[in-house]
């Protein structure tokens, strides 16, 4: 693990916009609310050749009833924990607070070096006010604007000569990233805390809760892949706030970026239309998919007639790809869990194979012979010749024939699903590109 550098501090400092400012992107949402930032968020920065993880925090909120402001408490406690440099960001327009102060007191105790940030430093004279924090009893605070940048140069030679330990770690490109997709309070965080066996990912009762996109890093029981939270995708006219938007855009970014998409689904809600589209998303961008109905502790009949009644809803409602793992799990209890991650992996897998040109032609002309394409205006099409395409994101085939534009859809379809027949492609869509010869 490399070295890990924490943002803490009250909420509405710029801690986010310090994290996108240290990791050049704009993985964080940043917004005029207070308390947009809910989950740690982790991205990476390098300077001068040197690369170290980020953390970003929720706002430390002291002694309040709201649900969130306990979880993030507890998600800013565990990234005290991980981190090796701890940055304290406070604000120069606001001054000290009594937040600041009892941030401080904790970290304070901290082992941990602390580094305290005066943000928001925009001008010169705007530095004087920075003298108030020498208070806190942290040392000296080191003025810099997350907003332009000024200061954070600096601020990065001092976090590197604070690293004990010299270990780079690379985010690996090629380690396949699921991302789990679904509607609000289908259960994608629990389950990926369940996974992962540890609370990284904040879960409450609230639709919603989850706003950014995390990757977490799974290397357990032989697996190695990066599994993504995304916030949940409802319908536009229910997106009331400007926040949701953004992690909706998001979660669609997240797909787009995947492998292998866990499509959650609640078990007591059935399959519903955002759930229809959420799929569409996942076909569009050509993903391959896993269907996992989530809660299935909460159904009180769990026969195998009564899985077979909700998986033949499922493929009725997401027809025509109906070839596609279903898994009925619990995110609570832990049932069932590892084989979603089988599964993604097989799907995984399915999307890389590779059929030599010799099988293709050996298996399908036979087939082609025997049910061949329907004559069109007294013409006859011939399929000669069938191969892979080298080199693409999912299983493409092309079919050499004598009149390409008379092949149409439903035997397009026929000899998709003698493929998938022939060959394990479950879960991943397939090309076929009709050629002239």
């Amino acid at each position: 693990m490399g070295n890990l550098v924490a943002i803490v501090g009250r909420p509405n400092v710029g801690k986010s916009t310090l994290f996108n400012r240290l990791t050049k992107t704009r993985q964080a949402i940043v917004n005029e609310q207070a308390g947009t930032t809910r989950d740690r968020q982790y991205g990476k920065s390098e300077w001068l050749g040197k690369e170290f993880s980020v953390v970003d925090t929720g706002g430390w909120v002291v002694n309040s009833d709201d649900v969130f402001e306990e979880e993030i408490r507890k998600q800013v406690m565990l990234a005290i924990e991980e981190a090796d440099v701890i940055l304290f960001v406070v604000d120069v327009m606001n001054g000290v607070t009594d937040l600041d102060m009892e941030v401080a007191e904790i970290l304070r105790r901290s082992k941990t070096p602390v580094l305290l940030v005066a943000n928001k430093t925009d001008n010169n004279d705007l530095q004087y006010n920075a003298a108030e924090f020498y208070s806190l009893g942290l040392g000296d605070p080191y003025c810099v604007s997350a907003l332009s940048g000024s200061g954070t140069g600096d601020l990065l030679d001092l976090v590197l000569s604070k690293f004990k330990k010299d270990t780079p770690e690379i985010l690996d490109e090629d380690i396949p990233r699921f991302a789990v997709v679904g509607r609000p309070n289908a259960g994608k965080s629990s389950i990926i805390n369940a996974f992962i066996g540890e609370d990284r990912n904040i879960v409450t009762e609230i639709a919603g809760t989850t706003r950014d996109s995390i990757y977490t890093r799974y290397n357990k029981f032989g697996f190695d892949f990066y599994l993504v939270d995304t916030a949940g995708i409802r319908k536009k006219n229910k997106v009331s706030e400007d926040l949701e938007y953004y992690s909706v855009i998001r979660s669609i970014r997240s797909i787009e970026n995947s492998d292998v998409c866990i499509l959650m689904l609640d078990a007591t809600r059935g399959i519903e239309g955002q759930d229809l589209n959420i799929f569409s998303l996942v076909q569009r961008n050509q993903k391959g998919l896993v269907v996992v109905v989530n809660k299935w502790d909460l159904i009180e009949e769990k026969t195998a007639k009564v899985m077979k009644g909700y998986e033949d809803a499922i493929r009725n409602r997401l027809a025509p790809f109906t070839d596609f793992p279903i898994i009925f799990t619990s995110a609570l209890t832990k049932q069932r869990i590892l084989k979603v991650l089988e599964a993604a992996k097989e799907v995984y897998q399915a999307r890389t194979t590779r059929i030599p040109t010799a099988r293709l032609n050996e298996e399908l002309l036979p087939l082609i012979e025997a049910y061949p394409p329907p004559s069109n205006k007294g013409k006859y099409i011939k399929i000669k010749y069938i191969t892979q395409l080298p080199n693409t994101q999912v299983p493409s085939f092309v079919f050499f024939a004598n009149l390409p534009q008379y092949v149409k859809e439903p035997y397009r379809r026929f000899l998709e699903n003698k493929i998938r027949e022939r060959w394990k492609l479950s879960g991943t869509p397939i090309n076929i590109f009709i050629r002239q010869k």
